[in-house]
Order: C-alpha cells, then structure tokens, then sequence
C-alpha cells in the first residue's frame, strides 16, 4: 500500500476534525447555541412551575380574602339595604355612610370603649402569659399535663366559654358572687353595672387569651440556648437580671408577633361580647366591632356597618405598621 492510500484511509476513519465545516456539530458554535436554548427552555418550565404551585393559593386569596374586602368598601359607599338583595338597587352615597357613623353619638364610647378593652386585654393576658411560660421552662413533674391543662380554654368556641362566665359572673346565682359571699363581701353586678361590666368582659378575654400567648412566648424561650444562661451566670447575670439581658433581648422578635396578633385579634373580638353584654348595659361594653355588627344584622344598615369595619380596618393597619416600624428602628439602634 502506498503512502497516498494509507493518509486517505486514515483520513476516512478518522472522520472530519470537530472544527471542520463539515463536522456533524455544525461548527464550534452550535452546541454552545444549543445548550442556551435548552437552558432557557429550562428556567421556562421552572417558571411556570412555580406559578403553577402558587395559582391555586392566589386564587384562594382573590376570592376569599380580597373580594370580601372589595365589596366591603364599596358597599361603605352605597345605601345597601335589605331591598337591595331583592332589587339589586345600591344607590351610591359617597362618603354619608362615613360621615354617620363617625358623628354618632356612639361612636366615640365605642371607640374609647375599644381603646381600653385592648389595652386591657393585652397587658394582662401578656403579662401572665410570659410569666407562666417562663415558669414552665423548668423541668418539674407534670410539667406537659399543666401546660395541656392551660391550653383548654383557648380549645373551647368562644361563645361556649361566654356563656360559661355568663352564669358564673351571674349578680344572684353565680359562682363568683357566691364565693365573695362566703368571705363575706357583697356581691358584685358583673354584667349589668355600667362602671364594672367594661372591666368583667376585659377578665374574660384575659382568661381566654392567655394560653396563646404562653404557648407562643413558650416556644420562643425553647429557642434561647442554655449556654447563654451559663455564660451569664459567670457574670452575676442570674435571675431578673438575666432576664433582663438575655431573655428579653433574644425573645423581642416572639413578642412583636405576639403583641401584633394580639391586638389585631382583640379589636375585632364580637362573639365574647355579645354572649355577656350585648355591647351593655347602656353601651357600657360596646366597641367597634359590636356597634358594626348591630348596625349591619339588627338595624340592617349595612353600608354603615360596612363603613364602620373599614374604621376598624384602618385603625388595625395603622397599629401593626407603626409598632412594626418602631420596632424595626429599635433593634437598628
């Protein structure tokens, strides 16, 4: 075989160079063409398979959370009567449905009446809930079956738990009124004297609220390592002391979200209300939250109940952004 045959016999086996022409990739720009394509075709299908998992819960929101809200303040703007669920006829008003309910002569002692009920509400089922959960962080017997045991009133319908108190709170039958009377003290109109129903109804939603705030505030101590506690134990950081510096400081974030849920829960509590009071006697224990409802399901003005929620709404809003944000500068600084 001569030396031409042998190279072109080479040549034929060996195929064409990858940076030939003629080479089956297409040349040296090709696969890196092809790889970009199939990498954006990729991050395409990752993209709509998120969107493919959030659809669902976006939709869920839009129709049960946002429409709601929608049609809550447009019928603030309308005169929505009970014939309008017959004519379909909402006549718009503006801003009279407003203009009503903040110029009433309610609504300043509902407003008032709401402003010490959630202060109220808050300082006590926060203080006691912080203390039980830092009592609980011990280890003793029968630690679990006590801190299942607080949890039931939080387990209980509230207006189950409202009509409970209602006949232990009872001003000629109750329970309470009866033990007072056994060590001889007179006996107290929990829920029918305008200076003490206000402060009966607070001890009420104290009692329920506590276990949510133990078990919230219970779970963050779980968090704050023990060897912070020995470290600071070296320094004579025991007790309130370390409390005061390592508590306190690492379990700031648990208390924000406990104060917020707190307060945006406990201005629109209505059930507990109404199943002692009914927002008396004499408007005594009314909030916003009852005089709403009594305008939108007892008076059927239900754009002025609708209005009134929005004030609620916004009052809610404006609490959670400001103590967020005053917050947030705190721990900056």
């Amino acid at each position: 075989m001569t030396a031409e045959e042998t190279e072109s016999l080479s040549g034929t086996l060996s195929g064409p160079a990858p940076g030939d022409p003629e080479s089956p990739a297409g040349g040296g720009e090709r696969p890196s063409a092809g790889r970009t394509a199939a990498r954006r075709s990729l991050q395409r299908r990752e993209e709509l398979s998120k969107w493919g998992f959030l659809l669902p819960a976006l939709i869920f929101m839009a129709l049960f959370f946002g429409y709601p809200i929608v049609k809550n303040v447009t019928m603030s703007f309308q005169e929505y009567t009970t014939s309008t669920f017959y004519t379909g006829q909402a006549p718009w008003v503006g801003l009279s449905n407003y203009v009503s309910v903040l110029t009433s002569s309610v609504f300043s002692t509902a407003m008032l009446n709401t402003f010490l009920f959630t202060v109220g509400s808050i300082a006590g089922q926060f203080t006691i809930g912080l203390a039980l959960a830092v009592f609980f962080k011990r280890r003793f017997p029968l630690n679990g079956v006590m801190r299942s045991l607080i949890l039931l009133p939080w387990l209980l319908p509230m207006i189950v738990s409202s009509a409970i108190w209602k006949w232990m709170l009872d001003k000629d039958s109750g329970v309470v009124n009866q033990l007072l009377q056994a060590v001889s003290l007179p006996a107290v109109p929990w829920l029918t004297s305008t200076s003490v129903a206000l402060i009966a109804v607070i001890i009420v939603n104290i009692w329920l609220g506590i276990p949510f705030n133990m078990t919230i505030l219970y779970s963050g101590l779980q968090d704050i390592p023990d060897e912070l506690y020995e470290a600071a134990s070296l320094d004579g950081a025991v007790g309130w002391k370390a409390f005061r510096y390592v508590t306190w400081p690492l379990l700031k974030p648990v208390v924000s979200v406990v104060l917020v849920l707190g307060v945006v829960y406990t201005l629109k509590v209505l059930d507990i209300i109404l199943g002692l009071t009914g927002g008396g006697p004499s408007n005594a224990t009314q909030t916003l939250a009852t005089q709403s409802y009594k305008l939108s399901f007892a008076n059927f003005e239900f754009g002025q109940g609708a209005a009134l929620g929005n004030v609620l709404v916004l009052v809610s809003v404006v609490f959670a952004v400001v103590y967020l944000r005053l917050s947030r500068s705190g721990e900056e600084s």
